[in-house]
């Protein structure tokens, strides 16, 4: 695996209107990847949630917030967007629904597949699961709830079965291309796993629920730390998902 660390990534909530999705997960596979990557940006991954049949899910990474405001102007204010925008646009109720999020620290990106972005061609979705968790409270997690992450909520989960793939938390930088919205003042820390099938997902469900150790210390010890219950999607990689 090669790492895939950009400094500022959007988790994207999309809710379309009936029968919506498999058109616009067409026409963005088709015309939305490499228009947006030209510009400065990298889409990390784009699913289908697995609990919501009208819901797309999609990632995109940038440099830094100036490059980022600079790559949606372009691609906004490009050629692929004049044309297809309207078509995207009416698959959508709501695309407001957006996570601005940075790595917790320097080595918490994506990591993505050496073999690269599967062709045009690729029709085919892979079997595999993404599980994104998203942790919410009253004040920003900082590097006290990240240790308490990467030594005691990590290994955990990986010891269920679970390959992660990065976490983040809220990236707090003004939103720098304020057509698009962000969700503001919230306080998110979020973390992506990996899952071969959607049975081992379930493999992994059931050894967590047999673990002593996170049923009796770890989960609540991560209880106390957040607010509310945790959010989970899960997801299902689409033909031209780079994360899949």
């Amino acid at each position: 695996m090669n790492d895939l660390r950009s400094p500022v990534v959007e988790l994207r909530q999309y809710t379309l209107r009936p029968g919506g999705r498999d058109v616009l997960i067409e026409l963005f596979d088709r015309e939305f990847v490499e228009s947006q990557e030209e510009v400065g940006m990298t889409i990390l991954g784009q699913f289908r949630d697995l609990d919501r049949p009208d819901r797309f899910v999609w990632l995109r990474g940038f440099e830094d917030m100036p490059g980022r405001a600079e790559a949606l102007a372009a691609f906004y204010g490009g050629p692929t967007w004049k044309e297809h925008g309207a078509a995207a646009n009416a698959t959508m109720i709501d695309s407001d629904d957006v996570l601005l999020l940075r790595p917790v620290t320097a080595h918490s990106g994506f990591p993505v597949p050496a073999a690269g972005r599967p062709p045009l061609s690729q029709t085919t979705a892979p079997p595999s699961c993404v599980l994104a968790t998203i942790y919410h409270r009253d004040h920003p997690f900082d590097a006290r709830f990240a240790e308490f992450f990467e030594h005691e909520v990590h290994p955990e989960l990986v010891r269920a079965g679970a390959e992660l793939l990065g976490w983040f938390m809220t990236e707090h930088s003004e939103n720098t291309f304020p057509a698009l919205p962000v969700r503001a003042g919230e306080n998110v820390f979020v973390w992506f796993a990996r899952f071969p099938s959607l049975e081992q997902f379930g493999v992994y469900e059931s050894r967590l629920e047999r673990s002593v150790r996170w049923q009796d210390k770890v989960q609540p010890a991560l209880a106390e730390l957040i607010t509310g219950v945790p959010l989970q999607l899960r997801l299902a990689p689409t033909a031209r998902s780079l994360l899949r």
